[in-house]
C-alpha cells in the first residue's frame, strides 16, 4: 500500500473522515476564503480596472528585479495554471499593464514584465486593498491569532509546494 493511501485511510482501510471540529474548521476556512476574496475583488473592481487575480500578479511582479518574472514561475507562485495565467496576462497586456517577451537565452521561456502603467495602477490600488485586508481580516484577530494563521498557512503552503 502506498504511503498516500495509508494517510488517507485508517488501519481498517476506511477513509479518515473529519470529526465535527475538523469539519467545521474546514468549512469555515473555505467559506471565509471565498467571502474575503469576493469582497476584496469587489473593492478593487469598484475603484480600478482590475480584480484580485490581476492585483496579485502586479504585486508579485513588483517584488522582482526589473518587475519581471518568468511566466512559468509566476504561475507557480500564484498557484494558477499556466493556461489561466496566460489568459489573464493577455487581458492585462491589452490594457498596457504588463508586457511579455521571449527569454533570449532560453528560446522557449517567456518573461512577463510590469509596465509603468501597471506599476502606477498598483501604487494607486494598494491602499484600497490593504484597507480591505485590514478591515475584513487583520483587525478581527488578535496578535496570537495572526501569528497562528501565519504559521498554519506557512506549513500548508510548504506541504502543497512539495505536491506539485
Amino acid at each position: 500500500m502506498s504511503s498516500e493511501k495509508r494517510t488517507r485511510q485508517d488501519a481498517s482501510g476506511e477513509p479518515r473522515w473529519l470529526d465535527t471540529t475538523e469539519q467545521h474548521a474546514w468549512r469555515n476556512l473555505v467559506e471565509a476564503f471565498e467571502l474575503l476574496m469576493r469582497r476584496l475583488d469587489q473593492d478593487l473592481r469598484a475603484n480600478f480596472p482590475i480584480g484580485m487575480h490581476e492585483y496579485e500578479l502586479l504585486v508579485r511582479l513588483s517584488e522582482q528585479p526589473e518587475h519581471t518574472m518568468r511566466m512559468a514561475v509566476l504561475a507557480d507562485e500564484v498557484g494558477m495554471s499556466r493556461s489561466r495565467l496566460t489568459h489573464i496576462v493577455t487581458r492585462m497586456e491589452k490594457r498596457g499593464l504588463v508586457s511579455r517577451c521571449s527569454i533570449p537565452e532560453d528560446g522557449r521561456g517567456v518573461n512577463c514584465t510590469m509596465t509603468e502603467d501597471g506599476h502606477a495602477l498598483l501604487v494607486e490600488a494598494a491602499p484600497i486593498h490593504a484597507a480591505g485586508v485590514r478591515e475584513h481580516l487583520i483587525d478581527l484577530l488578535d496578535e496570537h491569532e495572526i501569528e497562528t494563521m501565519r504559521d498554519t498557512f506557512r506549513t500548508v503552503n510548504a506541504h502543497m509546494r512539495t505536491q506539485r
